[in-house]
């Protein structure tokens, strides 16, 4: 038996005695691709911070160089997510590892509206990105087995979204959507007042899509999310230690960018 073959033998008996006890191994290109979201959402968080606190003059709000750099990050984010389940599933992630891992997405997204709420009452974050990930890593688990249906999947649900708010338009009789708790749904006409909103519709879509991605590249280019492929650049490794903290650094980055902003602004009088 050659040298070659000695090691993928051990490597297949570490896999399936990592699935035995419901452990996972990191994908280092999924991290880094995680990561470099991460730097994304840092730059334009703290762009948001500098307008809010007025020292520059934009509008997030409604500038599409702004709102479009938003539906990008967003989408990035969502479509980690469901590669990362993909990943999760394909390693026999048990269901007990996986509410653990929920419960700390929905505390977070508690804290969240919580600290959105003492910013800003009129408009505090009620269904935001983790809000919107807690649910939809949900159905993500429970329709993994679609396999290629997931790609379909997807479709189906944009178009929904597409054809449903389009009739919202003319149909008054749908408008209670707009309302809360309905407007998670994302059936809209009038986007609600908010600071966060990523709805089930259309961004379901980008998770399931996520999911079918990430199995399609387990399948076909295991090479690309494969361990240890980007720890040769210190670009990449410093992205995926990123990206192996996101939830913590998500919860971290604001209070962090706001408290070094007034640190500044006192200082410079």
């Amino acid at each position: 038996m050659n040298t070659e073959t000695k090691v993928d033998i051990s490597s297949k008996m570490s896999l399936n005695a990592s699935k035995l006890i419901g452990e996972t191994t990191r994908h280092d290109g999924l991290d880094m691709l995680r990561g470099f979201a991460m730097v994304w959402m840092t730059v334009f968080h703290f762009c948001f911070d500098l307008a809010n606190a007025r020292f520059i003059n934009q509008n997030f709000y409604a500038d599409p160089f702004w709102t479009w750099q938003r539906s990008f990050i967003v989408s990035l984010f969502l479509l980690c997510a469901g590669m990362g389940q993909a990943v999760a599933v394909s390693q026999g992630q048990t269901w007990p590892r996986f509410w653990r891992r929920w419960g700390q997405i929905v505390a977070c997204a508690a804290l969240v509206s919580l600290g959105s709420w003492l910013m800003f009452p009129k408009s505090f974050i009620y269904f935001g990105v983790l809000h919107a990930m807690a649910v939809m890593l949900i159905v993500a688990r429970l329709t993994a087995f679609w396999g290629r249906g997931l790609w379909l999947a997807g479709g189906l649900a944009f178009a929904l979204f597409l054809i449903a708010t389009n009739s919202m338009n003319t149909e008054t009789k749908w408008h209670f959507l707009n309302e809360m708790p309905w407007n998670v749904l994302g059936i809209i006409s009038v986007k609600p007042i908010t600071e966060d909103y990523v709805p089930l519709l259309p961004w379901m879509a980008v998770m399931w899509w996520g999911v079918a991605l990430g199995q399609w590249l387990l399948r076909k280019r295991p090479g690309v999310l494969a361990a240890n492929r980007w720890q040769g650049a210190l670009v990449g490794r410093s992205l995926a230690g990123m990206g192996r903290w996101s939830l913590s650094y998500y919860m971290v980055h604001q209070p962090l960018l706001l408290g070094l902003l007034a640190a500044w602004t006192w200082c410079a009088g």
